[in-house]
């Protein structure tokens, strides 16, 4: 064949190819660095240059391959690694993606994601593909407000390595790129004094800032994938780090609980623990000063509590949820709010004890140092079925 007309085939086979994309595919534009970011190297290098650009946004169809020069057809190698795939979906159930059987190497599948759930048109927003020989995986959720891109590893002992476009936070979240440490003698003594024990720091993964141990690290992980930290100084300094996941303290201890108790802070939450309750969350962020006045604001305008909201899935299966807030008014507070939006019927209040005369207890982990585990989980089983009580402001 002349080369003139090696060319033509060329050309010809070219347009077809983008025919196709063009016309079969709904395509969305990704920039050439994000999506980089979404490849290891050696893949990115041998990617066809006009597919770089682009991350499909469609329902199984097959990786397109280009034609080679001469017109010499080509042939798509559908032969994958069968152990290397179910790792890599054993991995997405993890991060909550499920997969619903679209786990064919070389395709493109529209699924639903779990950060945002699809908005409130419940879409298909979350594009997800399994390289053709089965080494990764990689998604991108199509939602505006969400954006959440990934990627995960057959051979690799991470979890997930991605990027969450609202976070405003690239690269991994792992304890090493945030500084952690596990916690030094002095804040496991800081602890001890607490009643809290090593064994319950360390399966909730409690840490210090490697640059300053005497700051705590209160780890926040979804499905065993950390997802943000707070941080707290012995003198009750409170800050977040940038990127947290507006979400519970202590979710994965719920995801299949039928009965779940809310605290007003995470030591309360590791305090229910030493008293033999595991099935305990705390809110992120501090009560607050008086119950609102306003009728409830709709899900995406409740800023203040969108860690219920990301959290409902959990939140939906309890049956009984039981209130252990601080003894105060901002405790008492923060009981009436959490209350009108889980359902006052299905609410029970524990009531803490007097300390004297004079005064209570304030929380559950004041009740484990002066009165011991014992006492504190028989406490919480007598909660009874939650009544408003107005506070003063």
């Amino acid at each position: 064949m002349h080369l003139e007309a090696k060319i033509s085939v060329h050309c010809k086979s070219e347009k077809q190819n983008m025919s196709v994309f063009q016309h079969q595919w709904l395509s969305l534009p990704l920039t050439q660095s994000l999506f980089s970011k979404l490849l290891p190297r050696t893949y990115a290098a041998v990617l066809p240059p006009r597919l770089c650009p682009v991350w499909c946004h469609s329902v199984a169809r097959a990786t397109i391959v280009p034609s080679s020069p001469g017109g010499v057809e080509q042939v798509v190698d559908n032969t994958f690694d069968l152990p290397k795939v179910k790792i890599l979906k054993q991995k997405m159930e993890l991060l909550g993606i499920s997969l619903e059987n679209s786990s064919s190497p070389g395709q493109y599948h529209n699924l639903f994601c779990p950060k945002c759930k699809g908005g409130q048109l419940k879409e298909r927003s979350l594009s997800f593909h399994i390289i053709s020989d089965g080494e990764f995986a990689m998604w991108r959720c199509f939602r505006a407000k969400c954006g959440w891109a990934g990627q995960v590893f057959a051979d690799d002992k991470e979890l997930y390595s991605g990027l969450c476009a609202n976070a405003k936070s690239h690269g991994q979240l792992a304890e090493k790129s945030l500084g952690l440490e596990p916690l030094g003698p002095k804040l496991v003594a800081y602890f001890s004094e607490r009643l809290i024990s090593e064994k319950t720091l360390n399966r909730n993964a409690v840490r210090q800032l490697s640059n300053n141990k005497a700051v705590i690290a209160f780890t926040y992980k979804q499905n065993g994938l950390l997802v943000g930290c707070k941080y707290r100084t012995m003198e009750k300094r409170f800050w977040q780090g940038k990127g947290t996941d507006k979400i519970l303290y202590g979710i994965d201890d719920i995801s299949q609980a039928s009965e779940i108790i809310f605290v007003e802070g995470e030591i309360d939450k590791l305090s229910l623990e030493e008293a033999g309750f595991r099935n305990c969350v705390s809110v992120p962020v501090g009560a607050p000063v008086k119950v609102s006045s306003k009728d409830l604001p709709p899900i995406e305008k409740d800023t203040a509590y969108q860690c219920l909201w990301n959290c409902k899935e959990y939140l939906d299966k309890a049956v009984r949820i039981i209130l252990a807030t601080d003894n105060d008014a901002p405790g008492q507070a923060l009981a009436e709010e959490l209350a009108r939006r889980l359902g006052q019927e299905r609410c029970w209040r524990v009531h803490w004890p007097k300390k004297d005369e004079f005064s209570s207890f304030k929380d559950a982990n004041e009740v484990l140092k002066h009165m011991g585990a014992d006492a504190l989980k028989k406490i919480v089983e007598n909660a009874e079925p939650y009544t408003y009580v107005p506070t003063s402001n």
